[in-house]
């Protein structure tokens, strides 16, 4: 069974205001993912739903132009802090994912966006600090709620020659990822996969995600992917 792979020296102790998504299994994947790109001073990344930075700070070391953009003030905050406390330049913006660069291409677009199932999608939205909280992990009854959107534009936003890393559970169905990638024009597999222990929030989630079909009713760990696309 693959493990997720410990993040890259200077990332493990990055600082986030509460509700904000820490690195975690997740980011450690995706960043071995990134590690495998070339990356240099003439490469424009662009890190969806970017939480702490981590990411963003992982392709600014490697001396790429970075722009990061996250839907969460806090999140913003919290990444513009980090990478004036690695001292390195990232251009960190409030939007809703691509929105903030519209009209801009980019060679490298690397997303770790939410994607837990939450069963609290189909009774109304939260309110008040658990929503804000919750904005880092849950993503509609099926978790696909971002990640169906990154599929759709991300088309918009890659050069000619540009790839996306994209990371999910596997609850969110790795193949439906590969299709609406196929969809948009793009050329997508997976590039990194690995078992990880269930977090607090799917634990407390089990029985639902069970009876919902999106987890084996024997699983003990769940699987994460990293998608890689490029143009067709």
């Amino acid at each position: 069974m693959a493990v997720a792979p410990p993040l890259p020296p200077g990332l493990d102790g990055l600082w986030t205001l509460p509700g904000v998504y820490a690195p975690q299994a997740d980011t450690h994947l995706l960043a071995r993912a990134l590690g495998t790109e070339p990356i240099g001073p003439h490469t424009h990344v662009l890190d969806l739903c970017t939480g702490s930075g981590a990411l963003a700070l992982l392709a600014a070391r490697r001396g790429a132009r970075v722009c990061a953009t996250d839907l969460s003030w806090r999140a913003v905050v919290s990444a513009r802090i980090n990478a004036a406390r690695a001292g390195q330049r990232v251009r960190v913006l409030r939007g809703d994912l691509s929105g903030p660069v519209r009209g801009q291409r980019f060679d490298l677009v690397v997303s770790n966006p939410p994607y837990v199932p939450d069963p609290a999608a189909r009774t109304g939205p939260r309110r008040g600090r658990s929503h804000a909280a919750s904005l880092a992990w849950d993503a509609g009854p099926g978790g696909r709620h971002l990640v169906d959107r990154v599929c759709a534009h991300a088309g918009d936003v890659l050069s000619p020659r540009g790839v996306l890393l994209l990371v999910h559970s596997a609850m969110c169905r790795a193949e439906e990822t590969l299709r609406r990638l196929g969809e948009a024009g793009l050329r997508a597999e997976v590039a990194e996969r690995c078992e990880v222990p269930f977090g607090p929030v799917t634990r407390a989630r089990l029985a639902w995600l069970r009876a919902e079909g999106l987890l084996d009713a024997g699983a003990r760990t769940e699987e994460l992917v990293v998608i890689r696309a490029e143009r067709a």
